[in-house]
């Protein structure tokens, strides 16, 4: 798996293969990466807590989530993971495109739950927890596939299939309503194409006008709506997220600090090792010497 495509804001990854796009991806925090920065796609993904605690977080609302939690993401949600705290979490990424469930020719699977799901006609929650009577059952279909793909016997699609069927079944059954149109809906799509520029061109020279003008926004109205919309200023951000790149970028490849530091939009290498060092309390040699296995 390409984590850092994995990880950038909007998923370019192809998940499982064309004629079944249905795969569980195990990860750890922060064993495997300190966080999942914000992003989006156009799968469904079901993050499933094996151990420990961590925040998930989904269209700016924060779910923490402990062992055994089951998150739902609908397609187009922005989501995020992050430890919590000092606590690592262990985690199944199941991702699947929801064609998978939608029958071709329209049914009432289709027309009545999965069509007004993805549009947000209807909502179901995000976060599912032991405590729930329902829990076990949805624990149960994820197990199931779990095992089921592991295996890869014969027809194995069929019995995935069958425990989504039966897991979005139990979640209409039980948790389902109508969906009011979010008042901060045109906010979220703003962020959106605010996510997809810095994905493109997160590696290049970005001004504060070069990105407002992707939202038909003043300068200044863009400053002001970022702060309010993510707790930070654009710059702030901008920088965090190409350093997750660059300490990706130290652990997975062999090329220098200068030119990791140049592919990630650091045209300052003094200034580059001074925010890392300040952001993971060691310069970039250092983090990649001692987060690096020793080859033998």
């Amino acid at each position: 798996m390409n984590r850092l495509e994995y990880e950038n804001y909007k998923e370019k990854t192809k998940h499982g293969d064309a004629l079944f796009p249905y795969i569980t991806y195990p990860c750890s925090i922060p064993l495997d990466f300190p966080s999942v920065p914000l992003h989006w796609h156009e799968e469904m993904e079901i993050i499933y807590v094996k151990k420990g605690k961590g925040v998930i977080h989904v269209d700016f609302r924060e779910y923490p989530a402990d062992t055994g939690a089951i998150a739902l993401i609908i397609p187009g949600q922005l989501h995020s993971i992050e430890q919590y705290q000092d606590i690592s979490m262990e985690y199944e990424n199941i991702i699947f495109h929801p064609n998978i469930l939608l029958s071709k020719q329209t049914d009432a699977c289709s027309s009545d739950f999965f069509l007004p799901l993805l549009a947000g006609t209807i909502s179901v929650p995000i976060l599912y927890t032991q405590d729930l009577p329902a829990y076990g059952l949805l624990a149960s279909c994820l197990d199931k596939n779990d095992e089921a793909s592991e295996k890869r016997k014969r027809g194995y699609q069929l019995l995935i299939k069958s425990q989504l069927f039966f897991f979005f079944s139990v979640l209409d059954e039980l948790f389902c309503c109508d969906t009011p149109r979010r008042s901060d809906q045109n906010s979220l799509e703003k962020m959106k194409l605010i996510l997809k520029y810095i994905e493109n061109h997160y590696m290049d020279k970005i001004t504060i006008s070069d990105i407002a003008k992707e939202i038909n926004l003043s300068d200044s109205h863009f400053m002001k709506y970022f702060k309010k919309t993510m707790g930070t200023t654009f710059i702030t951000y901008l920088n965090d997220y190409r350093l997750t790149m660059t300490q990706r970028l130290l652990l997975s490849s062999d090329d220098s600090i200068l030119e990791i530091a140049a592919e990630t939009g650091f045209e300052n290498l003094s200034y580059f090792n001074r925010i890392f060092k300040k952001r993971f309390g060691q310069t970039p040699s250092e983090y990649r010497k001692k987060s690096k296995p020793a080859s033998f």
